[in-house]
């Protein structure tokens, strides 16, 4: 008897002390929570992330550019956020690390009316397309259009609100939008037959998305604690691509206002995104340095870097464990 409670009460302790040891980690995410972030809710709600002395608070976000800036400033010391929206902030004086690549491919693309008559890219000049003022899709454009021998100045820019795309689309008062594909099932839904799509990924022009970033004098003075947060994060969305259905399910539970059959529809599009060579030969979350000199000359290229930097500065694979990748 005596043993056996010896031995109940060192579990407990082993399962307690976390809770002792736990340091708050405020992570802002890049948007308000949808199925994208689905693994970190999973991984809170099965103690993955306490068992790490790691006491997760998971912020809704208004945008990467938000998130940037206030890892950047120290404000949050890790958050979520798209890596071109990074390499700007970067260029601006904030002190930010990539930890852990969630988007291998850009999420980026234009959809259209196939009752339009437009087929694809060649077809765009002549037309209007729809997006916010100031959006990253459209000071990107030229880049697109230039891999697809298209000339930049040949279509019309319209400043529409992001929630107006669909509406303006389905009234003809422009002819494109933009979008990121884990909104893809909802435009599906609501163009259906007549939807025409083009993903960035399959127009020539594929840099980085959203990647988990974190202060860079953070990191320095945290480094065992962001390795724990990764290699939890990594193990998180391994088992979410896996099986899905707890992940979503522990999502909805944290966010009452979610639906399931939506969220799991923008995980399953999300899956989509996070695949690539290097997720699946060399580890989930990676970032290629190839890739990411690539981006790094695309945004200086195209929307401008304030005060150069060398890259490699930007991010880091040293967290990951390799022996995870993509399920093929």
């Amino acid at each position: 008897m005596r043993k056996l409670l010896a031995g109940a009460l060192v579990a407990f302790a082993a399962a307690a002390s976390p809770a002792y040891a736990a340091e708050k980690l405020d992570f802002i995410l890049n948007w308000v929570p949808g199925g994208d972030h689905a693994p970190y809710y999973y991984a809170k709600k099965m103690g993955w992330y306490a068992r790490e002395g790691i006491d997760l608070n998971l912020e809704p976000g208004k945008g990467s550019v938000l998130a940037a800036q206030r890892v950047g400033a120290g404000a949050n010391p890790i958050g979520l956020a798209d890596m071109g929206t990074v390499l700007v902030a970067e260029g601006k004086g904030a002190d930010l690390v990539a930890v852990y690549n969630v988007y291998a491919n850009s999420p980026q693309g234009f959809y259209w009316l196939k009752s339009s008559g437009i087929k694809g890219i060649k077809d765009f000049p002549g037309k209007k397309i729809g997006n916010p003022a100031g959006d990253a899709a459209r000071a990107m454009w030229p880049a697109v259009a230039k891999a697809n021998g298209v000339d930049p100045a040949s279509v019309t820019w319209v400043n529409i609100d992001p929630n107006a795309k669909l509406a303006a689309l389905k009234a003809h008062s422009i002819d494109i939008t933009t979008s990121f594909y884990n909104l893809h099932h909802v435009f599906k839904k609501e163009l259906g037959a007549d939807m025409g799509f083009l993903a960035w990924r399959d127009a020539g022009v594929n840099p980085y998305g959203n990647s988990v970033i974190v202060n860079g004098a953070f990191l320095k003075a945290h480094e065992a604690l962001i390795g724990k947060f990764v290699k939890v994060t990594q193990r998180a969305f391994y088992t979410c691509v896996k099986d899905p259905k707890p992940c979503i399910e522990a999502l909805v539970e944290a966010n009452g206002a979610l639906k399931y059959d939506n969220e799991m529809q923008n995980w399953e599009e999300v899956e989509v995104l996070m695949s690539d060579k290097y997720a699946r030969t060399v580890a989930l979350g990676y970032h290629d340095p190839a890739r990411m000199q690539s981006d790094y000359n695309l945004v200086k290229d195209y929307i401008g870097i304030e005060k150069p930097f060398d890259v490699k500065t930007v991010y880091t694979n040293q967290f990951l464990d390799r022996s995870i990748k993509m399920p093929k």
